[in-house]
């Protein structure tokens, strides 16, 4: 019944899981806000998440230390994004086809990697629910915010983070000047190059934790196409926030909390048609593209490479 959906304890539950489903977005959209405030657009995201994916259950796995499945994940998405960086800045390969590019070939392996390495799913004991003493008991809001995993509240914590970095550091103040104009910066002394390499490669790394908050924290599963199109919904999450942190946690809260309700609404038994249902999020993040590119302005150097001379 769809009376159901608006009971309280079917409210608490959406905006709870809205929650923890917000994090491999959260995680991924900040990391390709640093990179596209750079002037590199990455499309290569969703490859990184899958291959952060499959190392951190893989090495979680074996170790039985999530934590190794983690720093695994790092490891796998910083060299992803130091391969993009090297094709984008020092090739000037065209930056959407080599985001794609890496796209396919994360795609690709971490699917040959499963049938090789894995063979079939399985599944691991992923990081538990921390309770903060306290605030976990407020009634409602405890349940909501304060009964989630540790990466939820790291990815959550990032937030300000970012924006204290972008906005109130020397380290922010550079990566804003080379995404607006490379020349200038250049001209001043500013590597592009090397805050291109640094941002480029921090998103990397942030699609791999990605991965592994999906793989070990959400799912404790690996499968193929493990992220189904996750890594472009937080592409498009960094248009949605207009390259500002806070506005990705708006819209990163915004599609969670749809990808919860289409889950509760499949659990409920509710008469929608399950494709529907499934189909809530991409169609949000088609409309949301439709209304917002249009509205917002672009860093000015994104997607066109800088070579010293030009």
């Amino acid at each position: 019944m769809i009376s159901d959906l608006f009971s309280m304890t079917v409210l608490v539950g959406i905006l709870a899981s809205g929650i923890r489903l917000a994090t491999p977005y959260l995680y991924a959209s900040i990391g390709e806000t640093f990179s596209q405030r750079s002037g590199v657009l990455n499309l290569g995201v969703e490859g990184q998440m899958l291959l952060g994916a499959f190392a951190a259950f893989y090495v979680a796995l074996t170790t039985e230390n999530l934590w190794f499945g983690v720093l695994a994940a790092i490891v796998v998405g910083g060299l992803m994004g130091l391969a993009m960086a090297f094709v984008t800045i020092n090739l000037h390969a065209e930056q959407g086809i080599s985001g794609i590019g890496f796209y396919l070939f994360g795609l690709g392996l971490s699917d040959l990697l499963f049938q090789k390495m894995l063979g079939t799913v399985e599944t691991v004991k992923g990081f538990p629910k921390v309770h903060i003493p306290v605030l976990s008991d407020i009634p409602v809001v405890g349940e909501i915010f304060f009964r989630q995993n540790v990466l939820v509240y790291i990815a959550l914590a990032l937030v300000p983070l970012a924006w204290f970095v972008l906005n109130k550091t020397t380290l922010g103040l550079k990566i804003r000047a080379v995404g607006e104009n490379p020349e200038a910066a250049d001209s001043l002394g500013v590597s592009v190059a090397r805050i291109r390499y640094f941002t480029v490669v921090l998103g990397g790394i942030m699609s791999g934790v990605a991965g592994a908050s999906l793989s070990i924290a959400l799912l404790n599963v690996f499968q193929q196409n493990l992220t189904s199109g996750l890594g472009f919904i937080a592409v498009a999450l960094v248009y949605f926030g207009a390259w500002r942190p806070w506005g990705v946690l708006a819209g990163a809260l915004l599609f969670s909390l749809i990808n919860s309700l289409q889950l509760w609404v499949q659990v409920l038994g509710i008469p929608i048609p399950s494709d529907i249902a499934v189909m809530m999020p991409y169609i949000l993040t088609i409309l949301v593209l439709v209304l917002t590119v249009s509205r917002v302005r672009p860093p000015s150097a994104l997607t066109k490479s800088f070579e010293r001379g030009d």
